[in-house]
């Protein structure tokens, strides 16, 4: 390719991505897990002291940062997934019509093993999401009715 950047050259900057993306897909599965732990947490402790501190606006507002980041979660992991996923099929096959099954074969299994944390730190990020959504709203219907 003729211009301001070379085929070889672009692939070589895509696969450097490589190891930070799985790496954020390690950071966000580690992540899922203390969501969860705090999840229970609020369940069982948090939510009844945010009822006895009688403040609306301030549940509320912890809430929307609660619910975003878990919607975070829910979302952007899987796409790093996806993305890790595609960055090392091009390289492996490549390698496969170099007649080099075997850098194949290792090039699905990290894009396959990216797509699972990808997806297992989404469905826990919706998971959360939803059952704080439905206990947070709860919550402020219980303190609405209390004013």
């Amino acid at each position: 390719m003729e211009g301001w950047i070379h085929f070889d050259t672009l692939h070589r900057l895509i696969a450097l991505l490589l190891p930070a993306v799985l790496a954020i897909l390690l950071a966000a599965c580690a992540l899922a897990l203390v969501e969860a732990g705090l999840a229970l947490g609020e369940r069982w402790l948090g939510l009844r002291r945010l009822q006895r501190s009688g403040d609306i606006e301030a549940v509320a507002r912890l809430a929307r940062r609660r619910i975003e980041r878990c919607d975070l979660l829910a979302r952007v992991p899987p796409m790093l997934g996806l993305m890790a996923t595609i960055i090392p099929l091009g390289p492996g096959l490549a390698a496969l019509g170099q007649g080099d099954p075997a850098q194949l074969a290792s090039a699905v299994t990290v894009a396959f093993d990216a797509t699972v944390l990808g997806l297992l730190a989404g469905i826990a990020g919706l998971w959360i999401g939803r059952l704080r959504k439905r206990w947070y709203e709860e919550l402020l219907e219980r303190m609405e009715a209390a004013a």
